[in-house]
């Protein structure tokens, strides 16, 4: 899983830009990426260096995003037309806080700020852990399907670095948990996540989709690759597959 450390925001603006024909755009991207760490950092009393420039570059078999963040994973186009994939990413260790808070959303920028809290510190290292991206939030729905279940897990995958030893959080709510590998179909959408978005978002994937037998039905991820604080943040709904 790939990171972005406090040290690694400093060494971006290292490299050379070649010869320049991409700056305007590069500009562009680099000013809302550091917008959003910044935002992130700002909310722990954590200070970024001004100097945020240059692109990463993702490893073999991962999925590319904005400014060199990226996700692991095995990327299989199933329509592009109607632009959802399928997805597999391997075993790994994540830290987990469940909460029931009345609103989806409450629910889950609660859990992300105690995860960087634990990110940030608060944890047996005592050093900045670095984030990874996405962001999981695991949900269920009643026997109905027309509601959400209160209770919802948010999940942080702790970087290369942590999994065979991973910090042990200072916070009791958190939980170090050893997920198995997953298999999902995926489809992003943008803005604000609320029961009502998840809930249209769900049953506009399922007509695309089609009836499938190998999907799970009334439990899905909401992959967020933004604080949750930023209004057209980057989400997925992701359909989980029955294990081969």
């Amino acid at each position: 899983m790939a990171r972005i450390t406090l040290e690694d925001l400093e060494r971006l603006g290292e490299e050379p830009d070649g010869d320049g024909s991409d700056n305007e755009d590069d500009a562009e991207g680099e000013a809302r990426l550091f917008a959003h760490w910044e935002a992130v950092a700002s909310t722990h009393r954590v200070s970024l260096p001004r100097v945020f420039q240059g692109k990463g570059t993702a490893p073999e078999n991962t999925i590319s995003l904005t400014g060199g963040l990226w996700v692991p994973g095995i990327r299989n186009i199933l329509c592009e037309e109607a632009a959802y994939e399928e997805r597999r990413y391997p075993a790994g260790k994540w830290a987990c806080v469940t909460m029931g808070e009345p609103t989806y959303e409450q629910s889950i920028s609660l859990s992300f700020m105690k995860l960087m809290r634990y990110i940030c510190k608060e944890n047996s290292v005592g050093c900045h852990l670095g984030m990874t991206v996405p962001v999981l939030n695991e949900i269920h729905l009643t026997k109905e399907e027309t509601e959400l279940e209160r209770e919802v897990l948010t999940a942080y995958y702790l970087p290369g670095a942590f999994q065979q030893n991973p910090p042990v959080p200072m916070d009791p709510e958190i939980h170090i948990t050893e997920r198995a590998p997953l298999r999902v179909i995926t489809r992003v959408f943008y803005g604000m996540t609320t029961e009502e978005t998840i809930l249209r978002e769900i049953s506009v994937f399922w007509e695309l989709l089609g009836p499938r037998e190998t999907v799970l039905r009334g439990t899905y991820i909401v992959a967020s690759y933004e604080n949750p604080s930023v209004p057209q943040r980057r989400n997925e709904i992701w359909f989980i597959c029955q294990p081969e």
